[in-house]
Formats: structure tokens, C-alpha cells, sequence
């Protein structure tokens, strides 16, 4: 199937915040993952990357921080080649960029608004960050307000292990915004959750997304959120990019077809 490519001179004439050119990922000297792929997202847009299981979905998200080392091309965050950046330059670009994992990466024995404190230390370092009693005013006043741009100001103090599915992903999501990202990164973000949590986490995901004029890249299986939730979408198979398009143009009929 050719693939589809919705004006990419449009695309590339604004502030662009992600340019992938040329991007290879073998394993083992003979699995290809991913194959010569190319896109530029440009800066506010949210877009999805669907997919077969296999299709390198997971891998191309984390080739984008370098949480795996792709084998050829470039990959552009903000500017940067971050290929080519040493260790304390990919830190530097790494705390700019925000990631939201499906398995929410919280320190269960510690209160949501500690867990979203975190989020500062992409910023500052040091033991005033560990834990919100002893934070400086400043920042425990911007973690609760994350916290409540999330609908949990009324459980900041409760163990994040005593929250439910959902509440532990907008806690999260908080963190991650707590960085002051300019970027944002998702792999399945509400993959672990029943379908209404999971609308009503994307919902909100979203909504404090485009508040902030923030970049979204994030890979989902749900085919209604890639068409509901991003502006536009990335489609793979076999490593390459077969479909890219504004989700307006699709409908979930012909995309089930596809990645169904």
C-alpha cells in the first residue's frame, strides 16, 4: 500500500519540535525493526503511532530519547540532533521532554503529591526534591496545582498505592507536566485501564496538553482515541510508516481495515 502523506511541505515550513530522518533499528544484527523512517511533527501538534504488535511502535518512541540507540539517521528534538549529544547534553534534553509510560513508574509507598514533586528534579537536584514536606513552598505549590489540574487536589497527601488505576495515571501525568516539558511522550498510556477511565484520562490528557501548547507523540492501540485525541496520525507496518495523515481525513472503518 503507497503511503499516504498529508502536505509535508506544510509540515516542515512551521517550527518543527521532532524530525526523524532516515531512522534504522536492528536487534541482533538481523531483526529490522524499524526501517528508514522519516516524519516531522511540528511544534503543538499531538499525533498518534498505531500499529500492529511488532510493527515498531514502542521501539521508534523510544529510539526518540535514546532510550534505545538507533543504528543509522537522525532523530531532531527541539533543534538538536540528540544522536549526536554526549551523556550531560542527552540529560539536558532529556529533562525537556516529558514521558507518560503505561505502567506508571510511581514510587508506591510515597503520596501523590511527592510522586508529582518528582517531576521537578528534571529541573533541579538535590534532597529537597525527594519528598513535598520538605520542598521549597515554590514547588509544592506547583506540584498541587498540577495535582488539580488533574482532579486530585483532594488526594495529594494518600499513598499512591491506595489509588485506582486511573488516579494513579493522572498522577503520572501530572509529574511529567511538572517538568515543564516542551515535548510530551506516551507509549499506551491508558493501555492498563477499562475503557471509561481510559476516555476519561485521555480526555484530560489531552485537554492539559493543548492548555500548555505542548508537542504529544504517543503510541495506542485504540483506534477511537487516535482518531478522537491526536491531530493527526502515524501509521506503521513492518518497521516502515504506511499512513500519515490528519486524523480528520480517516474514519474508524477504514482504519480498522488497516490495523484492525
Amino acid at each position: 500500500m503507497p503511503v499516504r502523506v498529508a502536505s509535508p511541505s506544510r509540515v516542515l515550513a512551521e517550527s518543527t519540535d521532532i524530525n526523524i530522518t532516515g531512522l534504522c533499528k536492528t536487534f541482533d544484527g538481523q531483526r529490522q525493526v524499524l526501517r528508514d523512517i522519516h516524519f516531522s511533527i511540528p511544534r503543538g501538534q499531538a499525533v498518534a503511532l498505531i500499529g500492529h504488535n511488532g510493527s515498531g511502535k514502542s521501539t521508534l518512541l523510544r529510539c526518540c530519547l535514546r532510550l534505545v540507540q538507533p543504528c543509522s539517521g537522525a532523530v531532531s528534538l527541539l533543534g538538536s540532533d540528540i544522536t549526536t549529544l554526549g551523556a550531560r547534553q542527552l540529560r539536558g534534553m532529556r529533562a525537556k521532554v516529558g514521558f507518560v509510560f503505561q505502567r506508571h513508574n510511581l514510587v508506591a509507598r510515597l503520596s501523590a503529591l511527592t510522586n508529582v514533586l518528582h517531576g521537578v528534579q528534571a529541573r533541579k537536584k538535590g534532597p529537597r526534591t525527594w519528598f513535598h514536606s520538605i520542598a521549597p513552598q515554590k514547588d509544592r505549590e506547583e506540584a498541587m496545582a498540577q495535582l488539580h489540574s488533574v482532579g486530585l487536589a483532594n488526594l495529594a497527601e494518600r499513598r499512591v498505592d491506595g489509588l485506582s488505576g486511573g488516579e494513579s495515571q493522572r498522577v503520572a501525568i501530572a509529574r511529567a507536566l511538572m517538568q515543564r516539558p516542551k515535548i510530551v511522550m506516551a507509549d499506551e498510556p491508558v493501555a492498563s485501564l477499562d475503557p471509561l477511565a481510559g476516555d476519561e484520562v485521555m480526555g484530560l490528557f489531552l485537554h492539559r496538553i493543548k492548555d500548555e501548547g505542548l508537542t504529544l507523540l504517543f503510541v495506542s492501540h485504540n483506534l477511537d482515541h487516535a482518531l478522537r485525541y491526536a491531530d493527526r496520525i502515524i501509521g506503521l507496518r513492518d518497521g516502515r510508516v504506511e499512513l500519515d495523515t490528519p486524523s480528520k481525513t480517516e474514519n474508524l472503518a477504514t482504519l480498522r481495515e488497516l490495523y484492525g
